[in-house]
């Protein structure tokens, strides 16, 4: 079990959230150095965390990492990157038109459609213009969530196919002739995704049916843009079942269960495998560790550090239960058991009596997998992007159409083709969805948190596309904002694990929930082996390693914290999550 062979001059790691792409990129990244070569490693993830795996503070050039000679790193800041694209798109006009012109130019590049492509627009120079990474003999890029990465890449096809059937002058992202300049840039950084002499697509992936489904989904998707030169690797194995300890037993089963299962054309490609690491992966020794797992010395404790842990998920329930209505908002870092925790307070909720919907904003969820049964009074529901752009498009249509000219209809329907138009649809039926909070509870597993601060901080910008498109600002958008603000009404519960990047990545989420003026009502930290009961040695010192991170939430950064252990049994289907809650912490 080693990293991925290196063959290619480009790679590009990708997979759901939480499942090691960052330490796995950087651990190739050092590896590939100390053997020698120059690398760059490129972060395209808006929730990076890049700077801590490495230890140093980077910026958009490339910045040498200490320790590691012939190493250097990057992060592509999606907020700069769209700062510097609307200057760009709107300098050239500022001497040329109005002020009332040029105020509407910038806020037509406000939208969170713009930080998109943006952030591609730099991701093309370093992939698609060879001089931009000229001094490096590899450029590895960690990129964002799954679903946000497939939506980078699509973008190039997206925007070509909107550019060419435009006829007018603007778009949702101003002037095309921005876009128009980039197309070449843009088809040679899809020619060289698909190019498998220059480029490794690597799959990284859990031994879990959820995280390898979800390989499995990216693998097609890719393929389908032509890129077929992938590699899968499985992160975190565990396989010591024979110890006779119960936890050890069934994590080393359920990922032998979970390998012998995996789709059939995931299984077609080459695989590599990282065994499970009893301490994180921060920091230069910790990911040569990654990349050389025999050197690492066999733990011999079977006793796990005595602490004080938070209480259960089973308080935080009847706390939520004793408001009678309400939003229940689960955020936090891809991979962190989200959904899970969703779907387990909601189940406990129905149970009580009270009529609950559970939805998602998460193109990448498996809520419905996750409850696997039905509960009498709880209602399963996704925020379907397809079905929402189509409905939305019909409605201002309709609304607008009527009214118009047949230019001034054939400019309203260029705009509504744009990209844009999905995140507007998308942000409309999220707060539709908060809406149905005021007759029962709404419970919303909500995307990775980066695609989620978006989707907050969009309501301004959709404001005024609705208006610029002549459509009608439904009540629940009105409503949207100062219900999540309301304590009373919508209750976000932060949930990581006792790890530093989960951790670290909840305390930023933290800060921007503060600066939207949102308090969480609570943090979970979910998965905790110090909570299992396990005296298997390697588990041991994972819970261990556990402790400063739990004492960091419960003391320091939540006003109410809940923890739930490692469970034997799989927190699948309705008797799962209903074990979830239903065991305490501390």
């Amino acid at each position: 079990m080693a990293l991925p062979s290196i063959r290619t001059r480009f790679l590009f790691f990708t997979g759901k959230g939480g499942v090691g792409k960052t330490s796995l990129s950087c651990a190739t990244g050092l590896s590939l150095a100390e053997a020698g070569k120059s690398v760059l490693i490129v972060s395209t993830d808006p929730a990076s965390n890049l700077d801590e795996v490495l230890g140093v503070e980077l910026g958009q050039v490339p910045t040498p990492i200490p320790g590691a000679s012939g190493l250097s790193a990057l992060n592509i800041d999606p907020e700069a990157a769209a700062h510097a694209y609307r200057e760009r798109m709107v300098a050239p006009y500022r001497d040329l038109l109005p002020a009332a012109a040029i105020q509407s130019m910038e806020e037509q590049f406000s939208g969170a459609c713009t930080v998109e492509i943006a952030a591609f627009d730099e991701f093309s120079k370093l992939l698609g213009d060879p001089s931009a990474t000229a001094d490096f003999d590899h450029v590895i890029f960690d990129t964002a969530p799954t679903g946000h990465t497939l939506r980078l890449l699509t973008l190039p096809s997206a925007w070509d196919e909107f550019i060419s059937s435009s006829t007018g002058g603007a778009s949702c992202l101003g002037p095309l002739a921005g876009l128009e300049q980039q197309k070449t840039l843009y088809a040679a950084t899809v020619a060289r995704l698909a190019d498998a002499d220059a480029t490794t697509v690597v799959l990284v992936a859990r031994a879990d049916s959820a995280s390898l489904r979800e390989a499995e989904r990216t693998r097609a998707e890719l393929a389908e843009l032509g890129i077929r030169n992938q590699t899968l690797v499985v992160n975190g194995l565990f396989s010591d079942a024979a110890s006779g300890d119960p936890i050890a037993s069934a994590m080393a089963t359920r990922a032998a269960d979970a390998l012998a299962h995996v789709p059939t054309g995931l299984a077609l490609l080459p695989r590599t495998s990282i065994p499970f690491l009893p301490r994180g992966t921060v920091g230069l020794d910790a990911l040569r560790e990654m990349a050389h797992p025999k050197t690492l010395a066999a733990p011999t404790s079977h006793e796990m550090p005595a602490t004080a842990l938070p209480p259960g998920l089973s308080g935080l329930v009847e706390d939520i239960a004793a408001a009678g209505h309400g939003v229940v908002m689960t955020m936090g870092k891809g991979g962190v058991g989200k959904t899970t925790v969703a779907a387990a307070i909601a189940v406990a909720l129905a149970r009580q009596g009270h009529r609950v919907v559970l939805s998602t904003t998460d193109p990448a969820a498996h809520i419905a997998a996750t409850i696997d049964g039905a509960v009498p009074g709880l209602t399963v529901t996704r925020i379907d992007p397809a079905q929402e752009v189509r409905q939305y498009t019909e409605e201002v249509l309709a609304k607008a159409g009527p009214q118009l000219d047949a230019g001034g209809r054939a400019m309203l329907e260029e705009d509504l083709r744009s990209p844009c138009t999905e995140e507007i649809a998308v942000f409309r039926a999220f707060a539709r969805t908060v809406d149905e909070g005021k007759n029962g509870f709404v419970v919303l597993d909500t995307a990775p948190t980066g695609h989620t601060i978006l989707l907050l901080d969009a309501a301004e910008a959709y404001h005024r596309e609705v208006m610029r498109t002549q459509g009608d600002m439904p009540d629940a958008v009105r409503q949207l904002l100062p219900r999540l603000r309301d304590p009373a009404y919508t209750r976000v519960l932060i949930v990581t694990l006792p790890e530093a990047t989960p951790v670290h990545e909840a305390e930023r989420l933290g800060r921007d929930l503060a600066r939207a003026g949102i308090e969480p009502h609570a943090w979970v930290i979910n998965q905790s082996l110090l909570a299992s009961g396990t005296t298997h040695p390697v588990l041991c010192q994972r819970g261990g390693y556990e402790v400063p991170f739990i004492r960091r939430v419960a003391d320091e950064l939540s006003r109410r914290c809940a923890l739930i252990p490692w469970l034997a049994e799989s927190p699948v289907g309705v008797a799962g999550l209903e074990h979830l809650v239903s065991r305490t912490g501390g």
